[in-house]
């Protein structure tokens, strides 16, 4: 149980590096939120977008998406980013 623990915490959102205009003095994280669109960073299936909407959070590290062409499905906050907006 102590090993699950303790790849619960190690656990991080990545955030995608988007350009930002030149405008570098300002850029908001978003939180995660239902509706927010976010990029997989490995595809679910051959034929599966590489994209997917979250629709609630499951537990502190696994949220519910719908993925284009794959159905709904349960991603755990490692395997996708969202993108930073400025």
């Amino acid at each position: 149980m102590a090993t699950l623990e303790g790849e619960r915490q190690n656990l991080q959102v990545q955030w995608c590096s988007l350009p930002t205009n030149h405008c570098t003095n300002r850029i908001n994280v978003p939180q995660l939120q239902p509706n927010m669109w976010v990029e997989l960073l490995r595809e679910l299936n051959p034929y599966s977008h590489n994209e997917a909407l979250l629709l609630c959070e499951k537990s502190e590290t696994e949220w519910v998406a719908w993925v284009p062409d794959h159905g709904e499905a349960t991603l755990r906050i490692d395997e996708f980013c969202c993108p930073v907006v400025d």
